[in-house]
């Protein structure tokens, strides 16, 4: 049985542990309120642009554009979006799992990292990071994805990559979040299914200017708001997560407090029960 002073000092270690972990907390919950917050003023942007998307490819004709067809190439840029810290939980590892469960060729993946453990995880599992972007994570902006986008587009029109697919975490509520991976390019019809039900009757749509053209302007809209409403469900996720875990590691270290001042307790009476006996026995010994 471990000495009363080492039960002592486990248990002084688990309380500081506690008051820590009782810290980040709190510290999480402000935060997944301001992300939450951000989160959900992004929304209604969304929601048209994908709207506009839904109505375009419905009521045009065979639609003919680039960002709309295959080019050809087998190359697959994946962006993956996960935290640059620990300490929440799974969170980090499903959207690895994610990346790794569709099963693309790693030769012929480009991961483009948001967040340093995601990065991590994706090099243990042998995937080559094409580029590094860990430093958005810390304060997404929409300029972060307009960047991004247009590095994306001219890749794919060049033929350098045939598919983009973003993986993030999908914020539901304070308790379940869910890792999603999400195919951007080349925009499909069936990949759309629109908030507001289109009309039957489906009139073929004028476009002034071009078809063409309308579609270069929404098409990276689109796309950038995708990449900003990830950022900042993923933001709202992680802090989601990490809250839900440090309230799981409060409650451990509220049993094992418990147990171990049960264990002191226990050891401590065991002392003194031992010292009676000696005290006894030696009185005996001397009478």
């Amino acid at each position: 049985m471990a000495s009363m002073r080492d039960i002592k000092r486990r248990k002084e270690s688990v309380q500081s542990t506690q008051q820590i972990t009782k810290a980040m907390k709190l510290v999480s919950t402000v935060k997944l309120q301001k992300a939450r917050g951000r989160a959900e003023s992004n929304k209604p942007y969304f929601n048209m642009l994908y709207d506009t998307i839904c109505s375009i490819l419905a009521m045009t004709k065979e639609p003919n554009h680039k960002f709309l067809k295959e080019n050809g190439s087998d190359k697959k840029a994946v962006i993956a979006i996960t935290s640059n810290r620990g300490l929440a939980g799974g969170y980090n590892n499903n959207v690895v799992k994610e990346i790794v469960a569709a099963g693309f060729s790693k030769e012929d993946t480009y991961i483009y990292g948001i967040g340093k453990k995601g990065i991590e995880g994706l090099t243990r599992k042998g995937y080559s990071i094409y580029q590094d972007e860990s430093e958005i994570i810390n304060a997404p902006l929409f300029d972060d994805a307009t960047e991004l986008t247009k590095q994306l587009l001219t890749q794919y029109s060049k033929g350098e990559i045939g598919e983009v697919y973003i993986a993030y975490t999908n914020f539901k509520n304070t308790v379940t979040q869910e890792a999603k991976l999400m195919k951007l390019l080349p925009i499909r019809e069936e990949d759309f299914t629109p908030e507001q039900p289109i009309s039957d009757n489906k009139l073929l749509m004028n476009f002034e200017p071009s078809e063409e053209e309308v579609l270069d302007q929404i098409v990276p809209k689109y796309m950038s708001n995708i990449i900003y409403g990830a950022l900042l469900e993923a933001v709202a996720s992680e802090n989601g997560a990490r809250m839900q875990a440090m309230d799981s590691a409060t409650s451990n270290a509220d049993d094992m407090i418990g147990s171990l001042s049960l264990k002191y307790n226990r050891a401590r009476q065991s002392a003194i029960t031992q010292e009676l006996t000696e005290i006894i026995a030696g009185a005996d010994a001397i009478s």
